[in-house]
């Protein structure tokens, strides 16, 4: 009997054991099936350590000071740049554009000289040179006084120019000057001095005038005539 339970008892712990063993067997496969969860972690961890920024190469330098960013120049090439790469604001001032001096012409910045002529007959030529440093303008036609005359010398209107004669520094302008009309129309008057009033933009003249000496046996009547400023010599004789 001692024999038989003795017997009994190796077989049921030999049962026991082998129920364990499969017992253990089974739970491997089960976690085998639920895939290797470390080896996924391994992975998320090498994925953020390959993404993540290297500090020896995208470290941003220091920001300067307001003023020293605003010293530097923006580069690159976009709007408002001028294609090698340094940018403009867009808001620059142009350089102020540089302009020539202009006024009338008067005794200030010009001298006048009177001549004879013996085309046509009985004319003289007024030239007015420009001797100052900038533009000027011969407005209107230059009033006469022979010899200190009160009356103003006629003006032929239909010499009127299209335009303002303006004057160049060392450029010039002329005036005509008929001294008599018909032959014994009129009386004649001999002079020797000739003052010429210079005409402001508004048509009024400068109080002060060029005096000027005549050529020898001038003489002019009623009829006689001045015409405007002419930017060409001949266009002041053909009246």
């Amino acid at each position: 009997m001692r024999t038989n339970r003795i017997r009994t008892t190796t077989l049921a712990a030999t049962a026991l054991v082998a129920a364990l063993s499969l017992t253990a067997c089974g739970g491997n496969e089960g976690t085998k099936s639920a895939g290797p969860a470390p080896a996924a972690a391994s992975t998320d961890s090498r994925t953020t350590e390959s993404t993540a920024p290297q500090t020896s190469e995208t470290t941003a330098p220091p920001a300067g000071t307001p003023a020293e960013n605003a010293s530097t120049p923006a580069r690159g090439k976009h709007a408002g740049g001028n294609g090698n790469g340094t940018a403009h604001s867009g808001t620059e001032k142009a350089a102020p554009a540089t302009t020539t001096p202009r006024t009338a012409c008067a005794t200030a910045n010009t001298t006048v000289a009177v001549t004879k002529v013996s085309r046509p007959i009985n004319h003289l030529l007024l030239t007015l040179k420009n001797t100052g440093s900038g533009l000027c303008d011969a407005y209107y036609a230059p009033h006469l006084g022979f010899d200190g005359a009160q009356s103003v010398f006629p003006v032929l209107e239909d010499s009127k120019p299209q335009a303002v004669v303006t004057l160049a520094p060392g450029e010039e302008a002329y005036a005509g000057i008929g001294l008599t009309g018909e032959p014994g129309q009129s009386k004649l008057h001999p002079s020797k001095n000739l003052s010429v009033y210079f005409a402001k933009r508004d048509g009024s003249t400068y109080d002060k005038p060029v005096d000027l000496k005549l050529p020898a046996k001038t003489y002019w009547d009623d009829n006689g005539f001045v015409t405007y400023w002419q930017s060409d010599r001949a266009d002041a004789l053909m009246y």
